[in-house]
């Protein structure tokens, strides 16, 4: 799986700047409608520009509890939320939450399930720590979905395999409304975010990620160093001639607890 080690977390801080990945936390907060005073838990906060967004709508009145298994990730955050002290940043796995049962109004947990073993398991968790009709958002990708223009489908066909590597349920979605209702909750809510570029610039989505697939391929499955450093390439040639063409879905899934 993808580590999220120094290097990777400075790669996806770069990437969560970008307008696509702005776009994405607003669609979060315009889903989750957050009030003033809630409680909310972000599984898997990463650098934390979702933690700070979601400290900011409940205020100082509320507070929000950030969890991720990685060192470099919690740092980040803690820098990125210093200023507001209603934010606790700390080391945990969504499989075990170190919180006390019906402990929070909300739970948020983007990009995060689809990494982890017992995602059943993980949301029964999400379930004990949520008060009654507490709600949930839960946000991951359905990786079959990507589509990305290449002169050389069989290589691109290769390398995306490859990159299925860096988790663990690659089609999480899928199985996500059921997995929900299994662990206590109504499904309130399915949408789709189509994440869209027609170019490879700094803005947008797939040029953070074409370096994290780049990163991460090569010697997998049989893709050399020299096959990865061709598909990116090929992709940045693409661009530069005006033929450049990538697009993934993303899926928010809003539930209440029973």
């Amino acid at each position: 799986m993808l580590e999220f080690d120094d290097e990777t977390a400075r790669r996806l801080e770069v990437m969560y700047t970008s307008p696509d990945a702005v776009r994405r936390r607003n669609e979060v907060l315009l889903h989750l409608a957050l009030r003033p005073g809630e409680r909310v838990l972000d599984v898997g906060c990463g650098p934390g520009f979702l933690a700070a967004e979601l400290a900011a709508a409940v205020g100082p009145t509320g507070l929000v509890r950030g969890i991720d298994r990685s060192d470099s990730m919690i740092g980040m955050a803690h820098r990125r939320c210093a200023a507001q002290p209603w934010v606790t940043v700390q080391k945990s796995d969504a499989e075990n939450l170190a919180f006390a049962d019906a402990q929070f109004d909300v739970a948020v947990a983007v990009q995060v399930y689809e990494y982890v073993a017992d995602v059943a398991g993980a949301l029964r968790q999400v379930s004990r720590v949520l008060r009654p009709r507490g709600r949930v958002l839960v946000v991951d990708t359905d990786w079959d979905s990507i589509v990305w223009s290449s002169g050389d489908p069989q290589r691109m066909t290769r390398v995306l395999a490859a990159f299925d590597e860096h988790l663990t349920h690659p089609h999480l979605p899928r199985e996500l409304g059921p997995l929900l209702s299994r662990a206590g909750f109504r499904l309130e809510r399915c949408d789709a975010l189509v994440q869209l570029n027609l170019t490879l610039g700094a803005n947008g989505f797939s040029v953070g990620l074409l370096d994290l697939v780049h990163a991460f391929v090569a010697g997998r499955q049989g893709v050399t160093r020299a096959e990865a450093d061709a598909w990116a390439e090929e992709l940045r040639a693409r661009d530069r001639r005006g033929e450049y063409f990538f697009s993934l879905n993303q899926y928010y899934f809003l539930a209440s607890k029973l």
